[in-house]
């Protein structure tokens, strides 16, 4: 419990201090957000705040792993793991995806960065090194990162994604670990787009599986054991990274909520994604995830039932997508959409930690 409180209150510090300095460093060079020309008019009052807010979000996350893992390693206790490692490769490679989106959004002026089919080339990269690490280094009990099985509260047994084996089996299961590391970080960026909004629910994300990567580390399954238990190799570390997760957010959320200092920019939310999809696939709760981060998944849908009915009718079915600029565009004040949106996804969080217990409690009687 003392390297996750200290790797959150690291992760805070780190970001809450370092992104007022990014504030003054890319005020003083003119490194400013440009803003959709058909987004809501009350944005474009917003032009010019500093972006790539996510790099104090990075650093903290990064810091906070470490030293949760030192002060684990000094003391005798799980010090850096290989499920760790691998979820902090796959945060890491989204947020320089990211990061080469916003430099070339400021390079050159625009509000449109990397074209389609970098994004995709850099998702599907990060997404098949990842799928194939999590398949490696088992540990004594033969326990890997990852699993080939879909998940819920933990690894169904009868749904595995590599089912026949085989090239096929293979090309399946790296499809699905691509379309959850696109779909979540594409999720978290589209979600990034009022201030605070983003930061705030990804903390509470965060926050959420602080407590079920530490639940699972608290009751690891014993030879023969059934229930009342997790299969989760290294949970202890994934509890770290997500307390860093959770204080970086909130480090941030400090500068960034309304009227933001700085937007965390595709360097922040991409690299989130990475974080929320990592965590998700190597706790073995990948369906869990879709409860949790349940706004996440609003924003992105909603962008797809716009494009699907615009294409279709000829028609928009929201004002305007993302969803929150539905009702930004409604009338509804900036703050008020935001404060909102965090209640949703706090009753959509409570909901999903409600699925984790009672069925711990319904298999461990």
């Amino acid at each position: 419990m003392a390297q996750i409180i200290l790797s959150g209150a690291v992760a805070f510090l780190v970001a809450i201090f370092l992104t007022p300095v990014l504030i003054r460093r890319f005020s003083a060079e003119g490194l400013g957000q440009e803003i959709r020309a058909e987004g809501p008019a009350s944005h474009m009052r917003k032009r010019g705040t500093p972006t790539m807010g996510g790099i104090a979000i990075i650093a903290g996350i990064v810091a906070g792993y470490i030293v949760g893992n030192l002060a684990g390693w000094f003391t005798g206790k799980d010090g850096f793991t290989a499920s760790g490692l691998i979820v902090m490769f796959l945060t890491l490679a989204m947020g320089a995806l990211g990061f080469a989106d916003d430099y070339i959004k400021l390079w050159k002026g625009r509000n449109l960065g990397l074209n389609k089919t970098a994004k995709l080339v850099g998702q599907f990269a990060a997404a098949l090194i990842f799928g194939w690490l999590i398949l490696r280094f088992s540990n004594d009990a033969g326990l890997t990162p990852g699993s080939t099985r879909l998940s819920f509260l933990r690894d169904i047994d009868a749904f595995d994604l590599r089912i026949g084996g085989g090239i096929l089996g293979t090309i399946v299961f790296f499809f699905f670990i691509y379309i959850v590391v696109s779909a979540w970080s594409n999720a978290v960026n589209l979600t990034d787009g009022l201030d605070g909004l983003a930061a705030g629910t990804t903390a509470m994300v965060m926050g959420a599986y602080s407590i079920i990567t530490f639940w699972q580390f608290r009751y690891p399954c014993a030879p023969g054991q059934t229930g009342g238990c997790y299969e989760v190799r290294d949970p202890l570390s994934l509890a770290i990274i997500a307390a860093a997760g959770l204080g970086a957010c909130l480090g941030f959320l400090w500068w960034n909520c309304a009227p933001a200092k700085i937007f965390m920019g595709d360097t922040g939310s991409l690299a989130l994604g990475g974080l929320v999809a990592g965590l998700s696939v190597v706790s073995r709760t990948e369906l869990l995830m879709v409860v949790i981060g349940a706004l996440f998944v609003i924003e992105a849908a909603s962008v797809v039932i716009q494009v699907a009915v615009f294409k279709t009718r000829g028609k928009r079915f929201f004002r305007m997508a993302p969803f929150h600029h539905h009702f930004e565009n409604g009338g509804w004040a900036e703050t008020t959409v935001v404060l909102r949106f965090w209640l949703l996804s706090a009753m959509a969080i409570m909901a999903g930690m409600a699925l984790f217990y009672s069925e711990w409690l319904a298999t461990s009687s």
